[in-house]
C-alpha cells in the first residue's frame, strides 16, 4: 500500500498517547497510596487510553507490513474496546466526582470502594463486548455494502456506538450541571460563614465553573464531530472526512492525562520525586 500521511499522523499520535498514559499507569500501579477510588478510576482511564495508543500503532504496523483481514479485525476490535472504555471511564470519573460532593459525609466508606469496582467491571465488560462484535462476525468483510465509514465495522455497529456516546455525553452534561450548582452553593455558604467579600465568592465560583467547562468542552470538541459523522456518513464518502473527524477524537486520549492525572497534586509529587531521584543518581 502507498503510505497515507494521515495514517502516519495517527501512528505518531498513538505513540504520544502510549507514552503519556504509560507514565500514569506505572505511577498509580507502583504507588501503594494510590488505591483510593479516585485513583482507581484515573488508572482505568489511563489504561484505556494506553490501549488506544497501542491500537493505533498496531493498526498502522499491520496495515502496511502484515496486511490480513483477521489481524485487521483484531486491531479494530482493540480500538473499539479501548476508546469505548476511555469514554466510559470519563463517565465513571464524573459520577464519582458528583457523589463525592453530593454525599460528602458518606463518600469515604467501604460502600464507595464497592461501587467503584462495580463501575469498573461494568465499564470494561461493556467495552470488551463492543470490541468483540467485529471478531464474532459483525463485520462487513463479506458484504461491502453494509460497511460504515470505519471498515470493517458495519453501519449498524457504528450507529450503536454513536448513540451510546450521545447517551454518555448527555449524562455527563447533566452531572456537571449538578456539580456546578453544588459548587456554587458550597462557595456561597463558605463566603457567608467566613464573612468573605462578594468578589471572593465570585472568583471561587468562576474558577470551579471554568474548570468544569474546560473538562466538558474538551471532551465534546474531541468526540462530537466523529460521533455525528458516524451517524451521517456512509462507506461511499471520501476517507478524508473520516480522518479529519477521527484525529481530534484520538487527541482526547492525549489530553486526558493532562486534565485528570498530571494536574493532580499527589501524582505531581510522585513524579517530581522520581525525576529528582533520577537526576540526583
Amino acid at each position: 500500500l502507498a503510505l497515507n500521511p494521515w495514517d502516519v499522523v495517527l501512528c505518531i499520535s498513538g505513540t504520544i498517547i502510549s507514552c503519556e498514559n504509560a507514565i500514569v499507569v506505572v505511577v498509580i500501579f507502583y504507588t501503594p497510596a494510590f488505591r483510593a477510588p479516585m485513583f482507581l478510576l484515573i488508572g482505568s482511564l489511563a489504561t484505556a487510553d494506553l490501549l488506544a495508543g497501542l491500537g493505533l500503532i498496531l493498526h498502522f504496523a499491520f496495515v502496511y507490513f502484515i496486511p490480513s483481514e483477521a489481524v485487521s479485525l483484531l486491531t479494530v476490535g482493540l480500538l473499539v474496546t479501548s476508546f469505548t472504555a476511555s469514554v466510559s471511564s470519563l463517565l465513571t470519573i464524573t459520577i464519582d466526582r458528583y457523589l463525592s460532593l453530593y454525599n460528602a459525609l458518606t463518600y469515604y466508606s467501604e460502600r464507595t470502594v464497592t461501587r467503584t469496582y462495580i463501575m469498573l467491571i461494568l465499564t470494561w465488560g461493556a467495552s470488551i463486548c463492543y470490541g468483540l462484535l467485529p471478531i464474532m462476525g459483525w463485520n462487513c468483510l463479506k458484504e461491502p455494502s453494509t460497511c460504515s465509514i470505519v471498515k470493517p465495522l458495519t453501519k449498524n455497529h457504528l450507529i450503536i456506538l454513536s448513540v451510546s456516546f450521545f447517551m454518555v455525553f448527555a449524562v455527563m452534561l447533566q452531572l456537571y450541571v449538578q456539580i456546578c450548582k453544588i459548587v456554587c452553593r458550597h462557595a456561597q455558604q463558605i463566603a457567608v460563614q467566613r464573612h468573605f467579600l462578594a468578589s471572593s465568592h465570585y472568583v471561587t465560583t468562576r474558577k470551579g465553573i471554568t474548570t468544569l467547562a474546560i473538562i466538558l468542552g474538551t471532551f465534546a470538541s474531541c468526540w462530537l464531530p466523529f460521533a455525528v459523522y458516524c451517524l451521517l456518513g456512509d462507506y461511499s464518502y471520501p476517507a478524508l472526512y473520516t480522518y479529519i473527524t477521527l484525529l481530534p477524537a484520538t487527541y482526547n486520549s492525549m489530553i486526558n492525562p493532562v486534565i485528570y492525572a498530571f494536574r493532580n497534586q499527589e501524582i505531581q509529587k510522585v513524579l517530581w520525586t522520581v525525576c529528582c531521584g533520577c537526576f540526583s543518581s
